[in-house]
């Protein structure tokens, strides 16, 4: 059965880093699209797609509301907004945070889930806090697939830990397999099975 395709990230503490290395390493060849959530602030331009695309082979922008996706580009939740899946399109709230954050990861994670079920490959990254593992479990109750970076590699590994407390993932990966495993997962979920 052949699935859409659909990869979600979040991250926390040190994620900047670490989404760094991983959308360097992606190419415009990769068959979904990826939608970020990296906790920050709630005002201003802070820069961070500029940083991202910096080393990027593949399109980096900030989500608007109602785009719709592309596989190969990188969706970022902007400042002060929860990053929302319906269907095949995006959507941007700014409803209150949740378990203090916006744009929170929870959020992504589950609509993602109620969007797209199986066809979800959802990844955790290093990070604080209590956003995230809800939205993971979504994940896993809805068929997809859940990476966690491997806590010993990430600079904090407190939201890691807060994921593997709660659920157990498919892989727990170092930054390094992250990419290479999330390809093979996109392709292979785009060949129908005979």
């Amino acid at each position: 059965m052949r699935h859409p395709s659909l990869v979600v990230i979040g991250a926390s503490w040190g994620g900047v880093d670490a989404l760094r290395f991983l959308i360097s390493a992606l190419t415009p060849a990769f068959a979904a699209p990826i939608l970020v959530v990296q906790h920050r602030g709630d005002e201003g331009e802070d820069g961070m797609n500029q940083v991202l695309q910096g080393e990027s082979m593949v399109e980096v922008r900030e989500a608007m509301d109602k785009e719709p996706l592309e596989a190969g580009k990188v969706y970022l939740a902007p400042a002060g907004y929860h990053l929302l899946v319906e269907k095949e399109t995006l959507a941007l709230s700014t409803e209150g945070p949740i378990a203090w954050a916006r744009p929170s990861i929870d959020a992504l994670f589950e609509s993602a889930a109620e969007a797209y079920g199986p066809g979800v490959i959802a990844v955790v990254l290093t990070g604080t806090g209590k956003d995230g593992p809800d939205g993971a479990v979504k994940v896993k109750e809805r068929g997809g697939l859940l990476v966690v970076q491997d806590p010993v590699t990430a600079e904090n590994r407190g939201l890691p830990d807060a994921v593997l407390l709660k659920v157990t993932p498919d892989r727990v990966l170092s930054l390094s397999e992250i990419v290479p495993f999330l390809s093979r997962q996109v392709q292979q979920r785009r060949t129908p099975v005979k």
